[in-house]
């Protein structure tokens, strides 16, 4: 891909009172050392090796200290421009000044205390798609409820923010706003004037639902680092080599999880969120999955819509309070993929447009080879955990190790003859011996 075209802004001019028993008010955030290198250069290194090699670098509170330690960007192999804050001008009032460097470019625009290490093919093929004003990146995170979430429509596009202000008394996904955008050319020329400007409440917020702004959903590593305990968890994880394993650039390994009788306790049909209550361990053995390097997706038949007992935005709903009761847990899963038809007919309430054969209902694979397709998964390093024998089928259908719970059906099913690779009490221990804890 030719990405010459975009320009990359680092916005870098806050005072980081968060992290202030870190920088000791000697440096700007940005420039704290993490394993070696300040956090811009982790940035800015991610950003170059997918060809975009100009940038603009946002700076205020210390930011002689930016400027000293990078110049030009030379010595870092790309362009580095700066645009200096005699004043707090917002998340955007500071883009302003992008229309006096560059005409028919767009941006990147990434918050100085982000760390991640992404694929930028991926996502700057997304936003070359939908052709929309903006592509704000979002992800699952381990604590959604203190995070500013996008809400999106099934076409991708994003049509509210759920601020982490609101008193949530409602379930809800758990897809945060990361702190990563792309933003259009004609975007960044609607800002006119200089002065402080908020990117999501003044700009993006009113284009919400106009079909001009898009979410970028990935599990790649993107994590805010702007409080000391999350900076020395992201130290941990670059040691460990977390940040690389999970771009998807690279083969991704994955644990597909069985939802009714292995996340949740096994009550029958589930058609009412308050019929889903999570097995005792779910939220820990998801949260180890979390930290293991592996994708934790869901795969699961939920025939209830072709019964007629629910409709497709019920049983979305029904994920939402799970993505939310694992969020508080700190815990979160990578993506959901459900097959709402069933093939048998002659239920008085059915609904026949989903009274079909398809490919996505277990055993077959439909649902694990989209994951795949979607993620980059590596189905050789990968498994499948389940309750029933149709779930430790469908692993093997699709070359996975297989690992039998006996929470749930525990097996008894009986409609496959089939062995499991492994058995285990639980989720939790069978995800232990997966990671071999």
């Amino acid at each position: 891909m030719n990405n010459s075209k975009y320009v990359a802004v680092i916005q870098a001019g806050g005072k980081g009172t968060r992290m202030v028993s870190l920088t000791h008010d000697q440096i700007p955030k940005p420039m704290l050392e993490l394993n070696g290198k300040p956090m811009i250069q982790w940035q800015i290194e991610n950003v170059a090796k997918y060809g975009i090699k100009e940038f603009v670098i946002i700076i205020g509170h210390l930011g002689e200290k930016i400027k000293e330690y990078f110049g030009n960007g030379s010595s870092f192999g790309v362009s580095i421009r700066y645009i200096e804050e005699k004043e707090p001008l917002g998340s955007a009032g500071a883009l302003y000044y992008l229309n006096e460097f560059y005409s028919d470019r767009d941006y990147i625009l990434i918050f100085g205390d982000v760390m991640f290490c992404i694929d930028w093919n991926r996502i700057i093929s997304f936003h070359e798609k939908h052709m929309g004003d903006a592509t704000l990146l979002a992800h699952p995170n381990a604590h959604p409820y203190d995070s500013d979430l996008l809400i999106l429509a099934e076409n991708e596009e994003v049509i509210g923010i759920d601020s982490k202000n609101n008193k949530r008394d409602y379930w809800y996904s758990n897809c945060v706003n990361a702190g990563i955008y792309i933003l259009s050319e004609k975007f960044v020329n609607t800002i006119q004037e200089l002065k402080k400007t908020d990117l999501e409440k003044d700009l993006l917020a009113p284009l919400m639902g106009t079909g001009k702004v898009y979410g970028y959903i990935t599990p790649e590593y993107v994590k805010d680092v702007g409080t000391p305990e999350r900076f020395a968890n992201a130290c941990i994880e670059q040691k460990a080599g977390v940040w690389e394993e999970k771009c998807l650039e690279k083969k991704q390994k994955c644990i597909f999880l069985d939802r009714d009788g292995t996340i949740n306790k096994q009550v029958g049909l589930v058609y009412k969120d308050e019929q889903l209550v999570l097995e005792e361990c779910a939220s820990e053995a998801i949260k180890l999955i979390n930290q293991s390097g592996y994708l934790a997706i869901v795969i699961t038949n939920q025939p209830v819509v072709a019964r007629g007992l629910c409709d497709i935005s019920d049983v979305e709903y029904i994920h939402k309070k799970m993505e939310s009761i694992l969020g508080n847990d700190g815990a979160y899963v990578d993506d959901i993929a459900f097959c709402p038809h069933h093939p048998d007919k002659g239920y008085p309430e059915e609904n026949p447009a989903y009274k079909i054969v398809c490919e996505c209902r277990k055993p077959k694979t439909g649902m694990i080879d989209r994951m795949v397709k979607k993620y980059n998964i590596d189905l050789s390093k990968s498994y499948m955990i389940g309750d029933t024998t149709q779930d430790i089928q469908t692993g093997i259908n699709a070359g996975v190790k297989t690992i039998l719970v006996k929470t749930g059906e525990g097996g008894q099913d009986k409609k496959y003859y089939v062995e499991p690779d492994f058995v285990a009490d639980n989720l939790l221990e069978a995800v232990k011996q997966i990671v071999g804890e």
